[in-house]
């Protein structure tokens, strides 16, 4: 009896959310539309993290998909779940590791005034909002905030972050943030986290591993909406995110 109630919970809180970076109107199409494929398959609900008004030049670099909005709203439309990825993707910034996070290097919004964020998100909200699409969670670019950052995305009424370190979401602030631990597929075997997938710098190679991983791991990936039903303030998970998020920061001063 014991034994199964604790396999329950274990159960229960383990799983990992794909994260899904640098979606926009210029991207690697070829494979994101392998991804849709094989998201399809598996009725797998990943979060993409879309670039509302896009001016990175490394992706200005891929084909342009002028039926890209329509594409989104088509994706929303299965249940996945569509977040706010800054706005323009331009680095402007710079920290050096008092950031949130304590991460360091190049930011779109660390900095910045207040006002000044406050209005990067509304444009990007505006955007969103022309197509009818209503977001609520949101992730920087190279997970980059400041105080004015969280600020501004409470003001604007989105209240989920897709970032930080720990092995379970945690409240801060009256945010809610589903860590993101990794850059590339790993399943831990307890915990939930978000994972960090960058397609656009994927060869063909590397989505075949991808495409294996999702074979062998598919049962174990969930979606925002659960995470959000099973999600409340919890003293043991946050004494565990506490202990992840000191070792991780310790590990990143010394690299």
């Amino acid at each position: 009896m014991i034994f199964n109630s604790i396999k329950n919970v274990i159960t229960k809180n383990t799983g990992l959310l794909l994260r899904m970076d640098d979606i926009a109107e210029n991207m690697n199409w070829e494979l994101m539309d392998k991804c849709e494929i094989l998201f399809d398959n598996f009725n797998l609900k990943p979060l993409l993290g879309v670039i509302p008004a896009n001016k990175d030049p490394e992706l200005l670099k891929y084909p342009r998909n002028n039926q890209f909005w329509e594409r989104v709203n088509n994706w929303k439309s299965k249940g996945w779940e569509i977040t706010m990825h800054g706005c323009n993707h331009l680095y402007t910034q710079t920290s050096d590791s008092n950031d949130i996070f304590n991460y360091g290097g190049n930011s779109e919004f660390y900095g910045l005034e207040y006002s000044e964020q406050l209005n990067k998100i509304e444009l990007g909200l505006s955007e969103f909002e022309k197509r009818r699409i209503k977001v609520r969670s949101f992730f920087a670019p190279n997970h980059i905030y400041d105080e004015n950052t969280l600020k501004a995305l409470k003001e604007s009424d989105i209240k989920i972050i897709i970032d930080g370190y720990g092995l379970f979401p945690f409240y801060k602030n009256d945010l809610l943030f589903i860590p993101q631990l990794f850059y590339k597929e790993i399943f831990l075997p307890f915990g939930i986290q978000s994972t960090q997938l960058h397609i656009n710098y994927w060869s063909n190679k590397d989505f075949e591993k991808f495409e294996n991983f999702i074979k062998k791991y598919h049962k174990k990936i969930i979606n925002l909406n659960y995470i959000l039903r099973i999600t409340s303030p919890n003293p043991i998970q946050n004494i565990t995110n506490y202990i992840v998020e000191k070792t991780l920061k310790t590990v990143r001063m010394f690299k």
